[in-house]
């Protein structure tokens, strides 16, 4: 014999009348918690913007805790002299040659060979593509000491060209534009050949468009991971003059003193580019992740 119980209605009232009354309180404690979590990844920024504006002896006295963000005494000085005492200037033009032109050349790399994996039939094609993606599991420390033999023999060592040749085709590149085109209706491209389109006016005039947030996904993750670079420029790079941003800040700190005051504002000015950069590609960026399978 089946037993059933009966809710009383005035205990049903209550679950009712409190329940949007928790949802409430749980979704404050939340967004408190992610406010309160996102000011915490903003101290160590707030207080390199604020120690650029300090001279040494106020950073050294600054250093002990609770930290002191308000400077006493702002100045510019500590900009000025980033751009006198070191060739600041020269190593931000070589980082934007390499960081540029490695993205541009990587964009065109990827997008034509992701295409022609996605597209183009042809012999070997899936074996060639999975070989492709074998090389991402391998670390790429394993492959400093055969890059730099490569590039002596070469005659690339202490050039700009050294640090652009090995990084303007990528593996994950190519993995990350053949799924967004994937993605795409072939429709399309057969509608545009009816129309007396060839191969490479489909691709240029209907695909490229339509890959636009791949490709912002691609800028953002490239140029980043150029402009921030340093353990490739240590290796390949001795001359001063051709030093990029990473490498060259590192001169701030010896071993015995860092000229804390130089470091801060460097990083101030190290940073502005990918804020903007992150910034203008930020709406594309996103879309680019979720349609690529890479969320």
């Amino acid at each position: 014999m089946a037993v059933s119980a009966k809710i009383p209605a005035s205990s049903t009232t209550i679950v009712n009348e409190s329940s949007p009354w928790m949802r409430r309180v749980v979704k404050i404690v939340a967004y408190a918690f992610l406010i309160g979590f996102a000011l915490l990844q903003f101290i160590p920024f707030i207080w390199a913007l604020s120690a650029s504006f300090k001279n040494a002896a106020e950073i050294q006295t600054s250093l002990s805790f609770p930290p002191k963000f308000i400077p006493d005494s702002p100045t510019l000085q500590n900009y000025i002299d980033i751009f006198t005492i070191v060739p600041f200037g020269t190593w931000y033009i070589n980082s934007f040659i390499v960081g540029i032109t490695t993205t541009v050349l990587t964009l065109f790399f990827s997008a034509t060979s992701g295409y022609a994996f996605a597209r183009i039939p042809f012999p070997g094609r899936d074996i060639i593509f999975w070989m492709i993606i074998g090389t991402m599991a391998i670390p790429g420390v394993i492959t400093i000491v055969p890059t730099y033999i490569l590039l002596r023999t070469l005659g690339l060592t202490d050039s700009l060209q050294g640090l652009i040749i090995p990084f303007m085709v990528t593996s994950f590149g190519i993995f990350l534009m053949k799924q967004f085109f994937v993605s795409i209706p072939a429709e399309l491209e057969e509608a545009a050949r009816v129309d007396g389109a060839g191969r490479i006016r489909t691709f240029v005039q209907i695909v490229l468009p339509l890959a636009r947030p791949a490709l912002s996904a691609l800028t953002i993750f490239t140029f980043m991971g150029r402009w921030n670079d340093f353990l490739m420029p240590l290796i390949i790079i001795g001359k001063s003059e051709l030093f990029t941003l990473p490498l060259g800040m590192s001169s701030f700190r010896g071993q015995y003193k860092t000229d804390w005051n130089l470091l801060m504002s460097g990083s101030i000015l190290v940073m502005i580019p990918i804020v903007i950069i992150y910034i203008a590609f930020q709406r594309f960026f996103i879309q680019g992740i979720s349609t690529t399978g890479m969320k």
